[in-house]
């Protein structure tokens, strides 16, 4: 191979050298040019300087050509990018139901209405949640004379209780932050609220806030909780990187219910002994007119778009005080007036929605049965029993 090149180079030299074209004895001038040139004489060994630097040129081409062909793996790999994978979470497409009456957590799948084996909890189960990444539920037991009240933490991927969290008295409602580190408890007896911390299950802080706690909502961004006193009829705003009270706001009588738009501009307050809705800007606090609804109001929900807001007419009450609703009412959050009324089973207490917001899921404590609605034409599409006295519904993320 060397010998080959060699001659290939000497031809080439040969080549360039004999068909170089003769030099003119001196320079060509542009006489128009405002840049003066130097008149000097062309010598022979002008071209024998071009042809060489043409020869070495053609060299090196030919050895590059070489030197490529000996390695045609380039010297700098680039690292192939590994595909995304979308991973789905471990409860994804199911909806837990608290059962108060049997003290255990139904488990829909969502996709067929089929339930799965109850799991039990503890005393009187009220709230439950599940954590953003799918993972856990948590689930508030009130407790009874026999037990105190705790949190039990539900593995979704296995379905087992996998820690019980002592908190604080008549502990009814949880609600999980936003970025899941923290999980709200309302101790409606106790007039506080624990805050656990989800990486350790140890309750990190314990804030006073009014009588009866029995509602609370995050804004998106988890800097407040939005708590309803139900006894006093007011709002205690938490600003959670402190974990103080920084305003309270009174509302209707019996605020019990609170959700908050996914902007997070106004948060919704059912007012249960005087059958309203309030609803407040969080920019200011200031309170709207009330928005009148069924009788009893109780769980309220948001649809994920933000335009409709789902408020359960419970009837009888938190205090049992009445006849047995079972109704929903729909307020429009754009004009604050209720455009649909929709039936479902006795005594619903609260609700929630799929991901999508194609669905809501309604516990009917009267009937042991949860109605999911069809939100795009506002009819019940199935009834699916449960446990006994079902009173909260939590469908996993998306």
């Amino acid at each position: 191979m060397p010998d080959q090149l060699d001659d290939r180079i000497r031809a080439l030299v040969r080549e360039v050298v004999d068909s170089s074209p003769p030099a003119p004895p001196y320079e060509e001038i542009d006489v128009g040019s405002v840049v003066p040139f130097v008149r000097r004489r062309v010598s022979r060994r002008t071209r024998v300087v071009v042809a060489i630097a043409a020869c070495v040129a053609i060299a090196l081409v030919i050895s590059g050509v070489v030197l490529v062909g000996r390695n045609d793996s380039p010297s700098v790999k680039t690292p192939a990018v590994p595909p995304t994978v979308s991973v789905a979470k471990p409860c994804a497409g199911k909806a837990y139901v608290n059962n108060r009456g049997d003290n255990t957590v139904s488990v829909i799948t969502t996709a067929t209405g089929a339930v799965s084996a109850p799991i039990a909890v503890g005393a009187n189960p009220g709230g439950l949640a599940v954590t953003p990444d799918g993972k856990h539920v948590y689930v508030a037991n009130v407790g009874d004379a026999k037990a105190a009240g705790t949190v039990s933490v539900i593995d979704t991927k296995t379905g087992v209780v996998s820690a019980t969290i002592p908190v604080g008295a008549g502990p009814g409602i949880v609600e999980i932050t936003p970025d899941g580190k923290h999980a709200y408890v309302l101790n409606n007896s106790g007039s506080t609220v624990s805050v656990i911390d989800t990486a350790t299950g140890v309750v990190s802080s314990t804030i006073p806030v009014g009588r009866g706690p029995i509602g609370v909502a995050f804004t998106p961004d988890g800097a407040h909780a939005y708590v309803a006193n139900y006894f006093d009829g007011t709002v205690s705003v938490i600003d959670t990187a402190t974990g103080v009270v920084s305003i309270t706001i009174p509302v209707g009588a019996g605020a019990l219910g609170v959700a908050t738009t996914p902007n997070g501009t106004h948060v919704y307050v059912s007012n249960q002994n005087d059958n309203t809705v309030s609803v407040i800007t969080t920019a200011t606090g200031a309170v709207s007119v009330p928005i009148p609804v069924g009788a009893k109001p109780s769980g309220v929900a948001i649809t994920p778009d933000g335009k409709r807001v789902y408020v359960v007419d419970n009837g009888s009450g938190l205090l049992g005080n009445g006849v047995q609703g079972n109704t929903v009412s729909v307020i429009e959050t754009a004009t604050g007036v209720v455009s649909d009324t929709i039936t479902v089973g006795n005594g619903p207490v609260a609700l929630a929605f799929t991901p999508d917001g194609k669905h809501a899921y309604v516990a009917d404590a009267g009937d042991n049965t949860v109605s999911v609605i069809n939100t795009a034409t506002g009819a019940v599409s199935a009834t699916i029993p449960v446990g006994k006295s079902p009173v909260r519904v939590a469908i996993c993320p998306a």
